[in-house]
């Protein structure tokens, strides 16, 4: 899979995961992991990348005795979300017109 589109995927995921509730590094990878191929030293960039952007926040908060990082959407991650998912309406239609055209079913 192209990169910069892998990459789009996984910023999705990573914000349509956030959008159902709080979460951390760990629980992220489980929660993607089971839809697509994710390792947290790929995780963590885009966690980097998506709190940049303001498109979610971090905060601590103690977990068995040790600070445990969380991560939460933000009002721009939910945009960004409606914008992606617009763009997959028309990937999927690209996606139609192609297998159409070469005479297969989707």
């Amino acid at each position: 899979m192209e990169s910069q589109f892998r990459r789009g995927i996984l910023d999705a995921c990573v914000l349509a995961v956030l959008e159902r509730g709080e979460s951390y590094g760990y629980q992220l990878v489980k929660d993607i992991g089971q839809f697509i191929e994710i390792s947290e030293s790929t995780l963590y960039p885009i966690l980097k990348r998506l709190e940049s952007a303001g498109q979610l926040e971090v905060f601590s908060q103690e977990h068995n005795g040790r600070l445990r990082k969380y991560y939460r959407i933000t009002e721009a991650g939910r945009l960004k979300i409606s914008e992606l998912l617009k763009e997959w309406e028309e990937i999927v239609k690209i996606y139609n017109f192609i297998i159409q055209e070469r005479g297969e079913s989707a």
